[in-house]
């Protein structure tokens, strides 16, 4: 290490120039001037970062280095800085002597003498280059989609809490639109990853290119995009069109036909729009609205526009609580069975159909039609299924008690859900043998969509459960597919005919002629048939004729508690 202290004859001003000398070959860029501001000296980390020769600087004023971003107020404030306090500091914008521009953290300090009088000025400058180009790249993983160089979802959220304020500060209109490219995921399947993502870029310029210059467009993430249309009419009416027509361009621009690799590949969009003009409760309620107007479009079948509809909100919104509700359902004893009749040719009560009811607490009895597809897409339908099975089979034996009902049949449905499920048959064997019902009296409705692709899995199953004595109806038969092939591949004991076609007859010529098919296939097949939907004795009649001899409706009677059933058909 280099002895900096005072040498031995007491000049300490030596060492005090070793030491200036030292600090001035720095990693930092070093310039002094004169009063004047004219260049006396620099470093040599001053001429690697302008890129400058010393003969080339010396002599001249620093300004012309400047880049030319800032005016006269900013370097007013700086000399005021410096006469004022000393010194100033900040961020300045320079100029390479190769043209290129770039930012740099400078430090400038007055210089004065024993008496006071200013000497020099001494800048020390560090390049900020690097240090900008880190925050530009966090700033882009933060906000910016990295496929796609759009915003993402976080830089959305940003853009239309300002788009709202806007709206509400100048009483326009702005609209926020969920787009969603419908068979996206056929393109990854078939033409790979690869194509599906060169996919999303080139539809992001396409997307981009049909937006005006003042919309925001962002991809939320796989093949969803959102777009916020800025500044639209006060006027809701006009400023609903404009959003119109704003995405029949969009839609038309998704679908026109791209080349990837040597493939050809066509898709198309649905959208969904939320007009917005500020009063909104906040992004989150704007983000709700939009993705529930694309529920709707894609309900609506696809590559098409929806605005969001309140009412639709208020469904949803009641769907959520039901579904809330449902949870609870079996733990509070809210269930019920329902029975309805099922009668031979002579009117004589021969079965019925367990029907699941939910008394709820507050709404009462509510349809099947509203808890079935909730209790299904939640997979709910596998507990309440089984518990609807056991409590049919707990039926089936207070039933052989009484020889009047003995020989009472029960169909019970049962979805595809539960189907499906690993332990199916397991739980079925254990609820029969723990109820004790006698298998042979109890028949399992099942719906076409269980037998699209019905395979040697499903085969196996019905296989096993007709073994312990099971028998197995086919529900809504005529109403689901077309292909027929596993009425002859798997062990069904029974045609249901839809109600649907039984409803128009004897009127419909049509419908006539789709049933007497349905009854001539379930004889030569060797299977019992029955009509549900049964409501009028001209129905009865003409089924009647054509050797239909089950049948279920209300000319008979509509599902009742167990108590009334028994009370009205047990001594019939």
């Amino acid at each position: 290490m280099t002895d900096i202290s005072p040498i031995a004859d007491g000049r300490p001003e030596d060492a005090e120039l070793r030491i200036a000398a030292t600090a001035f070959h720095t990693h930092l860029g070093m310039a002094i001037t004169d009063p004047q501001c004219c260049i006396l000296k620099v470093n040599e980390t001053f001429l690697q970062m302008t890129g400058y020769a010393e003969e080339e600087v010396l002599g001249r004023h620093p300004r012309t280095l400047s880049a030319g971003r800032h005016g006269d107020d900013f370097y007013t404030a700086l000399w005021q800085s410096v006469n004022r306090q000393g010194f100033w500091e900040g961020e300045l914008w320079n100029r390479r002597k190769s043209g290129e521009v770039y930012p740099q953290w400078a430090t400038l300090s007055a210089v004065h003498d024993e008496s006071g009088e200013l000497t020099h000025y001494v800048a020390t400058l560090s390049d900020m280059s690097e240090h900008k180009a880190a925050e530009r790249e966090i700033q882009r993983l933060a906000f910016y989609d990295p496929l796609t160089g759009l915003a993402n979802r976080r830089l959305l959220l940003d853009c239309l809490g300002e788009s709202l304020t806007a709206a509400r500060r100048e009483t326009t209109h702005c609209a926020l639109l969920f787009l969603d490219l419908d068979n996206f995921k056929q393109i990854n399947d078939t033409l790979g990853h690869y194509a599906g993502d060169q996919l999303l870029q080139r539809m992001a310029r396409e997307l981009r290119s049909t937006l005006g210059p003042t919309d925001t467009l962002s991809r939320l993430g796989g093949d969803e995009f959102a777009v916020v249309l800025h500044q639209l009419d006060a006027d809701l009416g006009p400023a609903a069109e404009q959003a119109e027509r704003m995405t029949h361009k969009l839609l038309a621009a998704i679908g026109r036909p791209m080349a990837l690799g040597s493939a050809t590949v066509t898709v198309t969009g649905s959208i969904g729009i939320a007009m917005l003009d500020g009063s909104e409760d906040g992004v989150e309620c704007c983000l709700q609205q939009a993705d529930m107007a694309l529920f709707q479009a894609k309900d609506a079948g696809r590559n098409t526009l929806a605005f969001f509809d309140p009412r639709m909100q208020a469904k949803l919104v009641n769907r959520a609580r039901l579904e809330a509700d449902l949870r609870h359902a079996l733990a509070n004893d809210e269930w019920r069975l329902y029975y309805q009749p099922q009668v031979n040719a002579a009117g004589e009560l021969n079965g019925v159909e367990a029907l699941l009811r939910w008394a709820h607490p507050e709404r009462g009895l509510i349809s099947p039609g509203e808890f079935i597809p909730l209790l299904e897409g939640s997979r709910m339908i596998n507990e309440v299924g089984a518990w609807v099975l056991e409590s049919a089979c707990a039926q089936l034996v207070a039933w052989q008690s009484d020889p009047r009902t003995a020989a009472w049949e029960m169909a019970v449905n049962i979805s595809p859900v539960q189907f499906v499920e690993a332990d199916f048959v397991p739980r079925v064997e254990a609820i029969l043998q723990r109820t004790g019902a006698p298998a042979s009296r109890l028949k399992l409705e099942m719906t076409e969509s269980l037998f699209v692709e019905a395979g040697d899995e499903t085969r196996k199953k019905m296989q096993h459960l007709r073994e312990l004595g099971l028998r197995f109806s086919l529900d809504d038969f005529g109403t689901g597919y077309s292909s027929l092939a596993y009425l002859a591949y798997l062990p069904l004991d029974q045609l249901k005919i839809d109600q649907s076609f039984v409803r128009e007859l004897p009127a419909s010529k049509a419908n006539g002629a789709i049933v007497e098919s349905i009854i001539a296939l379930a004889g030569s097949l060797g299977l019992a048939v029955i009509a549900e939907g049964v409501e009028t004795h001209a129905q009865h009649e003409w089924l009647a004729a054509r050797r239909c001899c089950a049948y279920q409706g209300y000319l008979f009677d509509r599902p009742l508690p167990v108590a009334e059933l028994e009370a009205c058909w047990r001594d019939a």
